[in-house]
């Protein structure tokens, strides 16, 4: 019967879960297609940096994060549930989840604060076009370099653990919500490691490009999850390089 309780409440923690990480994902993607166009007005007219300019582009690129990279995390999370409730009791496994998940929010806002100045220097700059692209040239660079940065050996270590990072939080697991942050934490520095080229490559062809972002979100899901996904990454990386050294070039 105790087993049986505990299968059960296993369930309901992971519909759960998949039902929360589902929420917030549509609300992300529902807002970036309809309330944020907003972010793409151009603030190199003024001197000094509107603040709050500066926090919507935060939350815009902070929604992208979540958006985007949410998929492919789920499996994740949910995987650290289920340890977190075997090791801790069934009961803490919520509690493990959204410390784990805190942790990735908290590594997502930290870029979404790097690349939101980017885009405000590139803006001040006159180099960011109304629509949110570099001009033709600058945008193949862009795209030819997240290309080749895909080959280098940090970035194959970090898909390398994104897509299987059991043995890492078996070597140094320890029960309840804090140790569950810092696994957060570092997981989350390991996903952006991977994808972050990728999320840059919206300069040039649009840092609000639906299309683009929905691309981007189903090649990491492939690369991170898919049998053989690496290679998958590496015929799109290759792909990518190309089309940049066009633009680029031609």
């Amino acid at each position: 019967m105790e087993a049986s309780g505990a299968g059960a409440f296993h369930n309901v923690q992971r519909a759960v879960l998949l039902a929360c990480a589902g929420a917030v994902t549509l609300a992300a993607w529902l807002w970036l297609a309809g309330g944020s166009q907003m972010t793409l007005m151009p603030v190199h007219r003024h001197r000094q940096v509107d603040l709050w300019a500066f926090v919507s582009l935060v939350a815009m690129w902070q929604a992208m994060m979540v958006a985007m990279m949410t998929p492919s995390s789920l499996q994740w999370i949910l995987t650290f549930a289920a340890l977190a409730g075997r090791t801790g009791g069934t009961r803490r496994g919520f509690g493990s989840a959204g410390a784990f998940a805190a942790g990735y929010f908290v590594v997502w806002l930290g870029y979404s604060i790097v690349a939101a100045a980017l885009q405000t220097g590139i803006e001040h700059a006159g180099f960011l076009q109304v629509n949110g692209r570099l001009p033709a040239q600058a945008g193949g660079a862009v795209l030819m370099a997240a290309g080749l940065l895909y080959f280098t050996p940090l970035q194959r270590a970090c898909l390398s653990h994104c897509r299987n990072p059991l043995t890492y939080f078996l070597a140094r697991w320890k029960n309840g919500p804090r140790s569950g942050f810092a696994f957060g934490l570092t997981h989350g520095a390991y996903c952006v490691g991977c994808c972050w080229a990728l999320m840059i490559t919206g300069f040039a062809v649009g840092v609000m490009n639906i299309l683009w972002m929905v691309f981007l979100t189903l090649l990491a899901c492939l690369e991170k999850l898919a049998p053989h996904g690496d290679r998958i990454g590496a015929v799109a990386a290759a792909a990518m390089t190309i089309w940049g050294l066009v633009l680029l070039f031609y």
